[in-house]
Formats: C-alpha cells, sequence, structure tokens
C-alpha cells in the first residue's frame, strides 16, 4: 500500500498510520501470557498466576508498550518506503476518523533538507602560513628557563625590581571598609608576571624590605571579583622579604634535565623547533578549515530542521551546565540559560553539519583507513611511547570515531581550497600563538 505523505510547511511532514485493532491485542494477549510465566505475586505460586489478575495488574502498561512498539514500526516501515530521511522523533497522535476494527495515528515529523551549494569557484578564502624563526625558539626558552629559576634572599637595602619573587602584607580599603580578598599576609608573588593588577606591581616596584606604601587602585570595570569591580580602593603595602631570581644558563646541563637525548644546545634548540613546528601546523590548520568552512556555509542554501537545531540547543545548555559544575557553581545543573543565548551558535553547527555531509557524500570525502592511520601516527609522534598511544587510540571506537571526524573535516578542508580563490597571507608566529 502506498504511503501517502502530506507537506505541512518546509521540512514538516505528516503521515498517517493505520493498525488493526485485532493484531495488537493479539501481541498484547501474547506478552501478557509470557508474563505469566514468570510473573510472582502474592499467594500464588510462580507460573501459577490466573490471566485474569494478570491482565488487571500489567495490562495497561503492557498494552502501552505494544502501541509504542506497533507505531514505532509502523513509521519506520512507512518513511522507509516513502523513501524520507527523518529528523528527530516524530510527534504521534491518535486521531478519531479510524475504520471499523483499526486504529488511526497522525505522525508529524520533519525531514532533513535538500542542501544545494553553488559554486565555490568564485568564492575567496585568505589562507594564513606562519613560520618559526629563531625568536620564537629564543621565546619558548625563556619561558623554559623560567620555569626552572631559582631564588636567593636580596640585600635589605636593595629596590625591588622586575622579576623579583617578593613578600608581602597589603591590605585595600572601599571607602574606609576593608572588602572581601582585600587583606593578606606573607603573600609572595613575581614582580611582573602579571599575577597582581599592574597599579599594585608598579607600586611594589623600588620598594625596599621593611618599607610600606599606601597607594590607590582602580579596579577594572571587567574584574572577575564583580563587588569591587569598577571601584577605587586604597591600599597599603609592606614588603617583608625580597628575593632574585636566578635563571638556568642555556647549556647542555639544561638540555639534559629537559631530556634532550643527546644533551645538547642544538639538540635543544631543534626539539623545541620541531615541537613549535607542529603547533604552528595545527593552528594553521584550525584557522584555514574555519575559513574554509565559512566560504562552504555563505554557498549553501538550506532549510534548518528545527528538531535538530533545538537538540543541538538542549546539548550545548547540558554542556554549559556540566562544565559550570566543573568549576564547582553551586546548583550548575539547574543554572538559567536560555536557549536564545546558545541558539545562534547551534544553528550555525547544524548548518555547517548537513552542508559538510552533503559535500562529503556528492564528492566521496570519506576518511580512508590509511588516512585514519596517518593521522593517529601524527597524533602519537609528540609522546615519548608513540606504539602505547596508537594502541590507545585504536582500542576505543568513540576515539576511533573521533579521528574519524577530524580527517573528513580535513578531506572538507583540502577540497574547499581546491576550488575556492585563495589570497595567501603571511603572518607572524607571535599574531599566530596570540600574543600580539
Amino acid at each position: 500500500m502506498a504511503v501517502t505523505v502530506e507537506t505541512l510547511e518546509k521540512l514538516e511532514r505528516k503521515i498517517t498510520l493505520v493498525l488493526p485493532r485485532g493484531a495488537i491485542q493479539s501481541e498484547v494477549d501474547t506478552r501478557l501470557k509470557r508474563l505469566a510465566r514468570t510473573v510472582k505475586m502474592d499467594g500464588f505460586r510462580p507460573g501459577k498466576v490466573p490471566m485474569a489478575v494478570v491482565a488487571q495488574r500489567y495490562g495497561y502498561s503492557v498494552h502501552y508498550e505494544v502501541m509504542n512498539d506497533k507505531v514505532g514500526e509502523a513509521f519506520s516501515n512507512a518513511a522507509n518506503e516513502a523513501k524520507l530521511r527523518v529528523a528527530g522523533q516524530p510527534r504521534i497522535t491518535e486521531s478519531e476518523a479510524a475504520p471499523d476494527g483499526e486504529m488511526a495515528f497522525d505522525a508529524v515529523f520533519e525531514v532533513f533538507p535538500e542542501v544545494r551549494i553553488a559554486d565555490l569557484g568564485d568564492a575567496e578564502v585568505e589562507k594564513l602560513s606562519a613560520s618559526v624563526g629563531d625568536a620564537a625558539i629564543d621565546k619558548t626558552l625563556d619561558v623554559l628557563r623560567k620555569q626552572r629559576r631559582t631564588f636567593a634572599q636580596r640585600a635589605m637595602d636593595a629596590a625591588a625590581q622586575t622579576g623579583d619573587r617578593v613578600t608581602v602584607d597589603f591590605e585595600g580599603k572601599i571607602d574606609g571598609e576593608t572588602f572581601s580578598g582585600g587583606k593578606a599576609e606573607d603573600f609572595q608573588f613575581i614582580v611582573g608576571d602579571g599575577q597582581m593588577l599592574k597599579e599594585f606591581e608598579e607600586a611594589v616596584l623600588g620598594m625596599k624590605s621593611g618599607e610600606s606604601k599606601t597607594f590607590q587602585l582602580a579596579f577594572p570595570a571587567d574584574y572577575h571579583g564583580k563587588d569591587v569591580a569598577g571601584k577605587t580602593a586604597d591600599f597599603m603595602v609592606t614588603v617583608k622579604k625580597m628575593e632574585a631570581a636566578h635563571l638556568p644558563e642555556v647549556n647542555p646541563a639544561l638540555a639534559k634535565s629537559l631530556g634532550i637525548a643527546d644533551a645538547s644546545v642544538d639538540g635543544l634548540r631543534a626539539d623545541i623547533r620541531k615541537n613549535l613546528d607542529r603547533e604552528v601546523k595545527n593552528r594553521l590548520l584550525a584557522r584555514n578549515k574555519q575559513a574554509a568552512m565559512d566560504a562552504l556555509v555563505a554557498k549553501a542554501e538550506l532549510d534548518l530542521p528545527n528538531s535538530t537545531v533545538q537538540s543541538e540547543v538542549d546539548r550545548m545548555i547540558e554542556s554549559a551546565r556540566a562544565d559550570l559544575k566543573q568549576r564547582g557553581v553551586k546548583d550548575a545543573d539547574k543554572a538559567p540559560i536560555p536557549d536564545d543565548v546558545v541558539r545562534p551558535q547551534a544553528e550555525r553547527r547544524v548548518r555547517l553539519g548537513l552542508v559538510v555531509a552533503e559535500l562529503v557524500r556528492a564528492n566521496a570525502l570519506q576518511a580512508k583507513p590509511e588516512q585514519i592511520k596517518a593521522h593517529i601516527d601524527d597524533l602519537a609522534a609528540s609522546y615519548e611511547k608513540p606504539a602505547d598511544v596508537v594502541r590507545w587510540y585504536y582500542s576505543d571506537n568513540k576515539r576511533m570515531a573521533e579521528v574519524e571526524g577530524v580527517v573528513i573535516e580535513n578531506n572538507v578542508t583540502e577540497f574547499i581550497l581546491s576550488k575556492v580563490k585563495i589570497t595567501e597571507k603571511a603572518i607572524s608566529f607571535d599574531e599566530l600563538m596570540g600574543q600580539n
């Protein structure tokens, strides 16, 4: 029997499902008989409970279960027969206009849209490039040295300098009242490392051990402490101890402490370059992938299934609440996060997912086994025991699916970049790494 599909609007469709009452009742009876063989009730031996008692106790739940199964099966068969790609779950309601001896249900649902992608040939994409120079290696070396610095107490008459570790007592007041977090004793920080606000660090610069100073500090309007944000406090600080920083020399001993195989400065710099090259490659890939995807979405026309968007909205809100909970926020699972806050991003994700899926299907851009293997090998290369990392990926289907998704995205990116008009743009290492 042909399935009649009614178009309601855009992607919304309706199918009427008709089921014979006799078949439903027959299945209910079969399940109740099966249940009667194992059900336990007070006053009866197992398997000896009368059918009338079983039906009275379990009839409603079994009937509900059968209806769900039969209607679901009927909907699946009808959708397959009509060759529909159903998006989300159907809303099913019983219809009163059913023939004698039958039950009718209206299934209202959405279908996935037809995706139309215009010619990518006239799209323009700015493709970024960057390289690792000696300055980037020197800066990384400085970071590694700072991580291993030691401190020695300075003379009492020495003035605090950038890089010194100082121990202070301080108290801040707003309108004459000490505020939460505004007072501490024996508090340590390194001048110039940005642990304290700039005005606080500047006040301490030049001070000597045992010296006290008062100064005003204006908290930024976007300061994380809402009680003091945008307000000006009066501070008094006393320097109790000052220690000068001593950074290790760049020599074979430093290289050895960092696990460099040949314990040489050249080997250390080569290892840093290799790691920075990998980071630059990954960041460029991410930036260029984003630009390619933006160009793709701009060339696509499609309607968005509301059910899929709502599912993504719900998933994003749940993820946001889980993140808040991990940060220790009280009652994070009840945090009010309006749909409108995440809906634009949810819509973009759904749109991009549908467009990418169509591009993959139309151009055979699925991930090949050798591509997946190469990507995992690349991920594992930065670890001490790559073989263990490779086994870790291959031992979990979820991890493998994530890798497959990344490889498909890379295939799509390469395909797009092969079609569009590309403008090459070289940027500095610092700009790429977000240090400017």
